[in-house]
């Protein structure tokens, strides 16, 4: 199975590379279409600013042609902010697969901190990306942005107030936290993953 990770000015595509060979996958990490469209499995993962990422994106004629892949898509964090529609970090036009928009967390109380960091718990869990009942498990978020809840949402997490914590349409998947470094857990969502 070739599995293509988008190769962008965006972090963590190395911890998603080790995360992958962890699994016994050699990911092909590339920017190039043609490498892109043949792979059976595309990531896009990201952390990073909205704005400038989409203006990359955009340079490098690439914000079509990742709409319209057809295998499956996995975005991870900024990766899966950048798959909705616009994003209130830099009042940024993104990709559109989700027809949704992404806010800015707004700390309620004293101990409300921004960005949201740490080991939060899944519930209303749907779809295969979450085979194997992981239902109230615990995965690992950085992100001072999130989704709200909406009719993609394939898993829920609360901070400050109930936000997506994955999204699918079709062939497009996305987690807000980091499979790559949520321990076991993650290491089977990125299994169900490859398994789709």
């Amino acid at each position: 199975m070739e599995v293509a990770i988008i190769k962008y000015n965006a972090g963590n595509i190395c911890s998603v590379d080790y995360a992958l060979r962890r699994l016994g996958v050699e990911p092909l990490i590339t920017a190039d279409k043609e490498q892109l469209a043949k792979a059976d499995k595309v990531i896009f993962p990201g952390v990073g600013e909205a704005f400038t990422t989409m203006e990359y994106l955009k340079a490098k004629q690439m914000t079509d042609f990742i709409c319209k892949l057809k295998q499956p898509v996995l975005g991870i964090c900024l990766g899966m902010q950048l798959m909705c529609r616009h994003s209130e970090e830099g009042d940024t036009d993104c990709l559109g697969i989700f027809d949704t928009e992404v806010k800015r967390f707004v700390p309620e109380r004293h101990e409300d901190k921004v960005p949201h960091m740490g080991w939060n718990c899944l519930t209303q869990t749907c779809g295969p990306l979450f085979e194997g009942d992981l239902e109230g498990q615990f995965v690992y978020f950085v992100h001072s942005y999130y989704v709200p809840v909406n009719a993609y949402t394939a898993a829920t997490a609360e901070y400050i107030h109930p936000f997506s914590a994955a999204l699918h349409k079709d062939n497009f998947y996305a987690t807000q936290f980091h499979p790559e470094k949520s321990g076991d857990v993650g290491e089977q969502i990125l299994k169900n993953f490859l398994n789709i």
